[in-house]
């Protein structure tokens, strides 16, 4: 099962993570980033909800905006508690490696940001949709 949603502040990661955790048998896996100019002190918290909550984590960009996609990443990881950790900057990348990588049984998270049709680099909105991508990585759009 894939869930894509739009949690993207500390209590919503943890919800969706603990409401997903009862429904997965397998390993529950969490795609997400944080979005640059932003609240940067949600980073590390994130980070460690994340690996507490988590079986596998997948760091990846989220709308960094004018702000350095390394520093973003560097922040959340502040929190991290485990190194069982995979930072792929490139989202889509990120997606397709948790969706290969997970089992029948598994449950994949894709967090951060839901209906968004966009990813945002600097001043540029390119087109991006975590909804569409999985639908396209799990063979129901053409």
């Amino acid at each position: 099962m894939v869930v894509v949603d739009y949690a993207h502040t500390p209590d919503a990661l943890s919800q969706a993570l603990s409401a997903l955790r009862d429904h997965c048998e397998g390993r529950l896996w969490v795609v997400f980033g944080c979005g640059g100019e932003r609240d940067a002190g949600k980073r590390p918290l994130m980070g460690e909800i994340a690996t507490r909550l988590a079986d596998q984590v997948v760091l990846t960009d989220d709308n960094p905006r004018h702000e350095d996609p390394d520093q973003i990443i560097s922040d959340i990881a502040a929190g991290i508690t485990t190194a069982d950790v995979k930072v792929i900057r490139n989202r889509a990348d990120a997606i397709a490696f948790a969706i290969a990588g997970a089992a029948a049984n598994d449950v994949v998270l894709v967090a951060g940001k839901g209906h968004e049709t966009y990813q945002q680099i600097a001043a540029e909105k390119q087109p991006f949709s975590d909804r569409r991508q999985v639908q396209q990585l799990l063979g129901e759009v053409a």
